[in-house]
């Protein structure tokens, strides 16, 4: 069992975090990524259209395209491949997945896209 992580103040992490809401509209598969992975664009609203690279391949683009997702726009970018991922799409372990293949958060009402998670 791992220890758990040492205790941190909201106002000095969560709180820097700009996590905000966003529709998945298109899904391609990566073929440049070093793993099987998705290339998303995410209609975030008033933040605009941004692009993710993110190992959420258990799913078909088809359950994938137009759920909304929750994001973090301010990581600095990493190159994945041939792509830039600007925006970390927030998931969990798939269940039985290796390591980093995920399933989406996704909230269960529609909610405002652009909209920030508290």
């Amino acid at each position: 069992m791992s220890e758990e992580k040492q205790i941190v103040s909201k106002e000095e992490t969560f709180d820097k975090l700009e996590i905000r809401l966003g529709r998945v509209i298109s899904v391609e598969k990566e073929s440049s990524a070093p793993k099987k992975a998705y290339r998303l664009k995410i209609d975030f609203g008033k933040f605009g259209i941004k692009t993710s690279v993110g190992r959420f391949t258990h799913h078909s683009p088809e359950e994938i395209l137009n759920k909304l997702v929750l994001g973090v726009l301010n990581f600095e970018p990493r190159q994945i491949g041939d792509t830039t991922s600007e925006v970390l799409v927030l998931g969990v372990q798939f269940p039985k997945a290796d390591s980093g293949e995920a399933t989406l958060i996704t909230p269960i009402a529609d909610a405002k896209i652009g909209g920030k998670l508290f």
